[in-house]
């Protein structure tokens, strides 16, 4: 595996357009009225964007309860596999309440919309979908995020949250990792 901690890392969107992104989607979330609110965030890409967006959710007069549910379709890699594996599943009751599913990224929607069947299936009265990035022209399954961050350029991300072999999720940002010639490409990882 290619070392990629020392690459250089091309800003996408700034710490600041993402603070605000957040603000404006805590504003229209709450707006909603949500009943008995939980809001689950899926682990590990979406950790920064979930804490932010809550404390922007408590910013806007709102006070859900927050999980956590660990699922993976990537393992190490940079794409998905193509099934979902539950590696931590969350442990409030779902039933009759309305569920904000929160991550990183919306791409093939594998993720999402097993979270989200297992969510409704479990009895929550309704279960929205809020994404950081999303990725057009990328769904394998039918799912639509009820609210989106930002429109993603088809490019592999990191940051705030985000990783390529367990680094850079530090950043404040969300950026690329700017191509080397001995890099070789991403996806030989």
């Amino acid at each position: 595996m290619t070392d990629l901690s020392s690459s250089p890392v091309l800003p996408l969107f700034s710490a600041e357009q993402i603070a605000q992104r957040v603000d404006l989607l805590a504003q229209m979330i709450a707006a909603k009225k949500m009943h008995n609110p939980l809001v689950i965030s899926v682990l590990k890409g979406s950790f920064m964007f979930a804490a932010d967006l809550l404390r922007a959710l408590h910013n806007h007069g709102m006070s859900p309860q927050a999980e956590f549910i660990h699922l993976s379709s990537y393992r190490s890699g940079t794409s998905s596999s193509g099934s979902v594996d539950i590696l931590r599943d969350f442990d409030s009751t779902v039933k009759d309440r309305d569920v904000l599913l929160v991550d990183d990224i919306l791409e093939s929607g594998r993720t999402l919309a097993f979270a989200r069947d297992l969510i409704l299936a479990r009895g929550a009265r309704s279960a929205d979908v809020c994404v950081l990035l999303e990725k057009a022209g990328k769904r394998q399954v039918q799912i639509d995020a009820t609210y989106v961050g930002f429109a993603c350029p088809d490019q592999f991300v990191i940051g705030y949250g985000m990783d390529v072999g367990h680094h850079w999720r530090q950043l404040p940002f969300i950026g690329v990792l700017k191509k080397r010639d001995d890099d070789a490409q991403l996806n030989m990882l």
